[in-house]
């Protein structure tokens, strides 16, 4: 079954950090561009993060500078290392695989199933 799973989320405190995994199954990640996305309760599904099949990166500005993304062929694996989280940060988070683009709301070939990350004192 080609699938992507989603672990690592839970609570953390303001400025903590979390790391995000995506794991694939059934298929080769390595040829896929990676997105992270995000769904904050109330609002719309909105782009965070993307890492292509030859490891370029691009963050939502919001993020840029606190969040980093990386993939693992070997594992078949894609990662969103969060740091210096915010309240503002709370979300489900979401990663999805686009053969050789980066992925967007409405053209990916896969998505996980979400996890969710709460940032609270």
């Amino acid at each position: 079954q080609e699938q992507l799973v989603e672990s690592g989320g839970g609570l953390v405190q303001p400025g903590g950090s979390l790391r995000l995994s995506c794991r694939a199954s059934g298929f080769t990640l390595g040829y896929y561009a990676i997105g992270w996305f995000r769904q904050a309760a109330g609002k719309k599904r909105e782009w965070v993060s993307c890492i292509s099949s030859a490891g370029s990166a691009s963050y939502v500005d919001s993020v840029a500078g606190r969040f980093a993304v990386n993939r693992d062929s070997a594992q078949n694996t894609a990662s969103l290392q969060m740091n210096n989280l915010k309240p503002e940060d709370t979300a489900v988070y979401y990663c999805a695989a686009r053969f050789r683009s980066c992925p967007d709301l409405l053209q990916s070939d896969y998505w996980g199933q979400g996890t969710q990350v709460t940032v609270s004192a």
